[in-house]
């Protein structure tokens, strides 16, 4: 439709995914493992509106996230803008249709965030123990966003589908099936 609905509702979407993260989801534990959705968001906004889309959303969402938790500012929205990017580049090159897709993409860019969120922390010099703790924490962490990923993609999905433009294949596989042709008497 217009270009500010979209932008509304992927601020809505930022917003509410934000105070729903902070408050709320990352206070859940998985076997030590506090449960972070938001590489999953940043994924699906990705596959859904392409690498440009995709990469700013991941930027706004990492910014947000730094300056609610007084975290450096610009190490979650570096790592964010990569999992956007590359969630974006995956549809744009491949075009995943598949069902499960959201899956395996949610735990590459689960993995993705995690590592690169670790990588960052230890070379700006914040005190942090790195350990089999750590390796252990962030595996939790991808098998739990990996069983979330669907969820998530088809609420994101959901909020953004009335405002994507029409895909054309869609088009072409409805209008052969109903076996209608403007060619063919009826």
């Amino acid at each position: 439709m217009t270009e500010p609905a979209v932008l509304g509702r992927l601020a809505g979407l930022l917003v509410v995914g934000v105070i729903l993260q902070t408050a709320v989801i990352s206070q859940v534990t998985v076997f030590g493992a506090p449960i972070d959705l938001f590489p999953l968001v940043v994924a699906t906004v990705g596959l859904l509106l392409g690498s440009l889309g995709g990469a700013a959303f991941g930027f706004a969402a990492g910014l947000f996230l730094d300056v609610a938790l007084l975290q450096a500012v610009g190490v979650t929205s570096l790592v964010y803008t990569v999992v956007g990017y590359g969630a974006g580049r995956l549809l744009e090159l491949r075009d995943p249709s598949h069902g499960l897709a959201p899956m395996a993409v949610g735990a590459a860019a689960t993995l993705a965030a995690t590592v690169g969120f670790a990588m960052l922390t230890f070379m700006l010099g914040v005190d942090a123990p790195v350990s089999l703790l750590l390796v252990r924490q962030i595996l939790v962490t991808v098998v739990v966003n990996t069983l979330l990923a669907l969820p998530v993609y088809a609420l994101v999905r959901r909020i953004l589908h009335p405002l994507l433009p029409e895909d054309p294949r869609r088009r072409r596989r409805r209008a052969s099936t109903t076996r209608l042709s403007p060619l063919s008497r009826a």
